[in-house]
């Protein structure tokens, strides 16, 4: 099968006879493909996202098998996405509230019990997380992820904050791509941190970000703070279109909104597709800092492919994982001792650290 985004993909596929059956075709203009189209009968499964169809092209690409979804399917977000989410696409309307903006609105969609019964809706839902993770592949090819993992109630106006933020700062300066859940907290403050260029702007910001600690009880406030932050960050330094961070936030958990310092965003309706997403793409490894059960649930989940990792096949070298804190991970929740014994013996033992500071982290990801 060839997934199609393009007219100039198109075309290519047309000039080189590939079967129509096989395309996916999403977001095409197909009226200047209208004289072509019409040649052919060999459309039984092909597949047309969005797009614009010309009516008489649409009822001979029906009549010939060709599956053909609604252009607009009445969600509050697009479905057939060509792209990630800018923080921008989120959050428009915010002057109107946070309740008013697409965000809040697909959390509304995503949680109605009615539509979750219904498989039309769970199909376009999947058809979304589907084109999120493509997107998201095309970004990270070639880079060195480091995932940044850690709580959502970590506030701007904490030292753990301005630590966390450091350490995206300095990941990116040593050349990796940092991965986020995309939410607030200690994922905002390593997003915040991969965004600026320097400490000297990044240490602005963060004053500037302490006045408004936390998203709650104002996820208003807290957002457009964010959105002033950034952009007078962006005029503050050379533009560079370089991806340094990517957030990944669920509208599985409703009550955190994404931050807006991701370079782009891969918002998923499935947490489990996004909770493995996290965890498979940080290619480097994982950084994990103090937080509560999300936390938790993703040092096990990066535990699971180390401890069945094969040492015998070729390529597939084993990533860090790094826990940040030895008493919140072996007193507060201690997760440390069950991961130490999990690694006892095995391949992922010497890949398993836990450390108290991000300079020490650091150590475990050099400079590429």
């Amino acid at each position: 099968m060839h997934e199609i985004d393009s007219g100039d993909a198109l075309q290519e596929a047309l000039d080189a006879g590939t079967p129509l059956n096989q395309l996916r075709l999403q977001g095409i203009d197909l009226a200047q493909f209208e004289e072509a189209l019409y040649g052919r009968t060999d459309l039984e499964g092909m597949v047309i996202l969005d797009g614009s169809i010309p009516p008489t092209l649409d009822s001979h690409l029906r009549r010939h098998g060709a599956i053909i979804f609604p252009k607009n399917p009445h969600a509050p977000v697009s479905i057939y996405r060509a792209r990630l989410y800018h923080p921008a696409e989120l959050y428009t309307g915010l002057s109107h509230g946070y309740a008013s903006t697409p965000d809040a609105l697909a959390y509304e969609w995503a949680s109605d019990t009615a539509l979750g019964k219904d498989t039309y809706i769970s199909m376009l839902q999947a058809i979304h997380d589907d084109a999120m993770s493509d997107n998201l592949g095309d970004i990270l090819e070639g880079q060195r992820v480091v995932g940044v993992m850690g709580g959502h109630s970590l506030a701007r106006d904490t030292g753990g904050y301005r630590l966390t933020a450091e350490l995206g700062h300095r990941l990116v300066e040593a050349g990796h791509l940092v991965l986020t859940g995309g939410g607030p907290g200690a994922m905002e403050a390593a997003n915040l941190g991969a965004f600026t260029r320097s400490p000297e702007i990044l240490a602005d910001a963060l004053d500037r970000l302490a006045a408004v600690p936390s998203f709650q009880p104002s996820i208003d406030d807290w957002a457009q703070l964010a959105f002033d932050v950034r952009r007078d960050v962006a005029n503050g330094q050379d533009r560079d279109e370089t991806p340094h961070s990517i957030g990944m936030p669920t509208w599985f958990y409703g009550h955190e909104p994404p931050n807006i310092f991701c370079h782009a965003i891969a918002k998923y309706f499935s947490n489990a597709e996004r909770e493995n997403g996290l965890v498979t793409r940080s290619n480097a490894g994982i950084v994990v800092l103090p937080g509560a059960a999300g936390t938790v649930q993703e040092i096990f989940q990066a535990c699971t492919p180390l401890f069945y990792h094969d040492e015998d096949r070729p390529g597939h070298g084993l990533p860090r994982l790094v826990l940040v804190g030895v008493q919140h991970w072996t007193e507060v929740l201690p997760a440390w001792p069950l991961v130490r014994a999990l690694a006892a013996g095995r391949p992922m033992e010497d890949h398993v650290h836990i450390v108290d500071d991000l300079g020490a982290a650091m150590e475990h990801f050099p400079a590429r």
